[in-house]
């Protein structure tokens, strides 16, 4: 399961911002394509959701594992999303899913794709434990979960020992003033306000976001046409629109970006 630890240790768990299974799978889906080894122009969303119409990627026991495949040789990628209330996921134990791990799997990871879910999902029968997932209250204590999850896999020589070198860097990393999460994945909300002959207005927190955003000719184009929208390493991915009198229009939506020193975006 080293695609798990590769995301542990480099910041691809989020908590998702509602419980929303599609909403949930375009996030973890853009946060993939964020990554800068994954070729431009790779539709991770489009193969993950055609992929769900087919078949129910839920492994039970508050987990479920969606993937998209891709006709290219890379390394085996996935993210990681933490639902605290519990997704309605069509589960073969009808309880909610609490986690999600997508996959993005090459030509030449097929194999090893198949080999850690065959893992995962015998990791879990071994040690369920939903109301855990489901009374979680802090990203780091399921991190920690995921972490003990890859741990007891004793059939891969390493993983335990590389899951608690991970465990500690994280404990050394939350004793540090002012840490609000180890994830390195930026994640905003935005509003856009925009009407006929009306200049676009940006609601944030972030002020480069804003400043990004003001002047974006394609914003409102691309976000209704794709869903999403990218410049300098952000990609706004709308969530839901209004329609107000006067034909103005809001947009909420979620920015995303991976904050990392390798990130070429």
């Amino acid at each position: 399961m080293d695609s798990i630890l590769d995301a542990l240790q480099e910041g691809r768990l989020i908590e998702l911002p509602d419980n929303d299974k599609f909403h949930s799978l375009q996030l973890l889906s853009h946060i993939i394509e964020a990554i800068p080894s994954v070729p431009a122009g790779t539709d991770v969303e489009g193969l993950v959701l055609a992929r769900e119409k087919s078949t129910v990627t839920a492994l039970g026991n508050g987990f479920a594992c969606p993937h998209g495949r891709v006709p290219y040789d890379e390394d085996l990628i996935c993210s990681l999303g933490w639902s605290p209330a519990g997704i309605d996921y069509g589960s073969p134990d009808n309880n909610p899913i609490h986690i999600i791990i997508m996959y993005l799997v090459p030509n030449n990871q097929r194999n090893q794709y198949l080999k850690e879910i065959s893992l995962l999902a015998r990791a879990l029968q071994a040690n369920p434990n939903i109301d855990f997932l489901a009374l979680s209250n802090d990203l780091n204590s399921v991190r920690n979960y995921l972490l003990d999850l890859v741990s007891s896999s004793k059939d891969i020589v390493g993983f335990g020992s590389r899951a608690r070198m991970i465990q500690l860097e994280a404990t050394e990393t939350a004793t540090a003033p002012k840490i609000h999460q180890l994830s390195n994945i930026l994640v905003e909300p935005i509003t856009i306000v925009t009407g006929p002959n009306q200049k676009q207005i940006i609601l944030s927190q972030n002020k480069e976001l804003v400043d990004l955003l003001d002047d974006a000719a394609q914003l409102i184009e691309s976000i209704n046409n794709y869903g999403a929208f990218e410049r300098s390493g952000w990609r706004i991915i709308k969530k839901s629109s209004s329609e107000y009198q006067s034909n103005r229009l809001l947009y909420e939506c979620i920015a995303v970006k991976i904050n990392s020193n390798n990130n070429s975006h």
